[in-house]
């Protein structure tokens, strides 16, 4: 496994924390990691997500000391919205991504991808994010939300990873609503879900693992 795409149930989830701290985390480990944001929306002057993972990889790996944002980006767009919608000109190439990926990935041992939004955001008319994920035969991590409301979410996705036959594994980012999520989400998942992990609690033990099947 060389590529670790950072997905999650829709946007405002936790990716691009989770895969800040994973960076971190594989450096520790020894593991060279690598960053690729293929799409962020809502630039304007800046690609946010992009920069800081750029900057986060840098720190750890000098095969990426002389890339630039736009080097880890296949495309940008002005408006905040599902990439489809965003791309107003429609100019989105597929293998454009795929080309940008394999080029990155040469230059580090693992490839962290951080998708955009949740897996059903549309890229084009009909390729989805996980689309995506299926065709760079990329394992996934999917970040899940704390707040009221998310193991409607979480299941949906964890479904949808299942039928697209995408390995996968899942966290909570504790964020939203982590006062009340012991009452209120985390009985179903200690009787459904007992082996469920947190980003908190449970970010190191899977960075060691992607170290044992990298190294």
């Amino acid at each position: 496994m060389n590529t670790l795409f950072i997905t999650a149930t829709g946007t405002n989830v936790g990716k691009t924390h989770t895969t800040l701290r994973l960076i971190e985390l594989l450096a520790e480990k020894g593991v060279k990691p690598g960053v690729y944001k293929p799409i962020e929306t809502g630039v304007t002057n800046e690609a946010a997500d992009a920069t800081a993972l750029l900057q986060a990889c840098q720190s750890v790996n000098p095969d990426f000391k002389s890339l630039t944002v736009q080097d880890i980006t296949a495309y940008t767009f002005k408006l905040p919205a599902a990439p489809f919608c965003a791309d107003l000109e429609h100019k989105i190439d597929l293998q454009y991504l795929i080309e940008k990926h394999d080029m990155l990935l040469k230059r580090c041992d693992i490839l962290l991808v951080e998708g955009a939004g949740g897996l059903m955001v549309p890229i084009t008319r009909e390729y989805l994010v996980i689309n995506l994920i299926k065709e760079l035969e990329s394992k996934a991590l999917l970040v899940t939300p704390s707040r009221l409301g998310c193991i409607n979410d979480t299941l949906l996705s964890i479904m949808a990873l299942r039928s697209f036959d995408i390995d996968f594994e899942w966290c909570v980012n504790l964020y939203e609503g982590k006062k009340d999520f012991s009452k209120v989400t985390q009985p179903y998942y200690d009787e459904v879900f007992p082996g469920w992990w947190s980003t908190e609690k449970g970010l190191e033990k899977f960075a060691e693992s992607l170290q044992d099947q990298i190294l």
